[in-house]
């Protein structure tokens, strides 16, 4: 059974094909600790290409670039 992800931004379904994932999202995924409001809680959201685009766009400070030179699997 194929599982349907969505960007919890603009809630477009993303692409799936056999399982796999055909196009390419932000997957953020944070365990709160002490000194937070949020004690013991795990958030987890995707955004879409767009949807990240559109939300680094609006950074103070731009999002560090760096040019990735070996593809390896888990990075």
């Amino acid at each position: 059974m194929e599982q349907n992800i969505c960007c919890n931004a603009c809630g477009r379904e993303l692409q799936m094909q056999q399982g796999i994932l055909r196009e390419d999202a932000l997957v953020v995924k944070k365990s709160w600790g002490f000194f937070s409001r949020k004690d013991l809680e795990v958030h987890e959201f995707v955004l879409c290409e767009a949807c990240y685009d559109h939300m680094v766009s609006g950074f103070q400070k731009p999002v560090s670039v760096l040019p990735k030179i070996e593809v390896l699997d888990g990075e």
